[in-house]
Parts: structure tokens; sequence; C-alpha cells
């Protein structure tokens, strides 16, 4: 009994859908991620789209570990005019210098000159980010108005 209950909380599957801490938006924003939302894939980096619970924010998860998607975040940490941004798809990413070792980490990108900026963690299991950047950016590209490329 003792290793079935272990193993139910090593596997987030077991504790119901992934909570993930989104950003409550209203308006247009909300708008856009709603539609966001609609759009995402069912497979994201070959994972599956699992339940999620983003309160009153709008965010979507895939696998185990997850990859956690938040629309209507703020501007990324350590963004600015002279930042790298990694365009795949019609769509720019942000990712912090910090994180852009070339080694197996987690990784937080963010999309950058859009009217809603959406946020993706992803866990090292799934280093590179490249496969999730190619599978989310029809979604985002088609419901996330395009403001200022990242040059």
């Amino acid at each position: 009994m003792g290793a079935v209950v272990l193993s139910c909380l090593v596997l987030s599957g077991c504790g119901g859908p992934v909570r993930i801490d989104a950003p409550a938006v209203s308006g247009a924003d909300a708008a856009a991620c709603a539609r966001l939302l609609d759009a995402l894939p069912e497979h994201v980096a070959d994972l599956k789209r699992t339940e999620s619970d983003a309160g009153r924010g709008y965010g979507a998860a895939w696998g185990d570990p997850p990859i956690e998607l938040r629309c209507g975040v703020g501007r990324p940490k350590g963004f600015s005019k002279v930042a790298a941004c990694q365009r795949v798809n019609g769509v720019d990413w942000f990712i912090p210098e910090s994180q852009v070792t070339g080694q197996k980490r987690e990784i937080v990108m963010t999309t950058v000159g859009r009217a809603q900026n959406v946020e993706v963690r992803i866990p090292d299991d799934y280093f590179p980010p490249a496969a999730t950047m190619a599978d989310l950016a029809p979604a985002v590209r088609t419901t996330i108005r395009e403001v200022r490329p990242c040059v």
C-alpha cells in the first residue's frame, strides 16, 4: 500500500489536473488567451495534452512531468531591446541568457513581440526546447497578434 501511495505522489497523474499558476487576465487579453487555448495542439514534443487547472487564468500542460504553458504573463525578466531571441516558425521566443547553456536543464521561454505574452516551462526531461517551440508556433502565430518582431 505504501509503494502505491508513494508512486501516486511521484506521478502527477494521480493527483488530478496539473495546477498551473496562470495570471488572471480580462478583456482583449482574455479573448486572445481563450483563442490560443482552443488552438493548442493535442501533442507537444510528442507528449499528450493533460488535464490542467489554471484557476481563473489560461494555461495548458502536456506530459508527465508536464510542459506548462501560461498565457497573459508579463514581460520576461531580463528581456530588453538588445536581448537575443529565437524565431521558430514565425514566433519569437526569449530564453534568459543564464538558461542558454547547451546543457540539459529546465527552460522557461516566453514569446515576445506579441500583444499577449505566452510563457512555457519545459522540464529538463524534454531538452532541447526546439520541438516544443515548433509545435506551439502555429497556435501562437494564428491567435496572438504580432506587434513587433524581435530583431
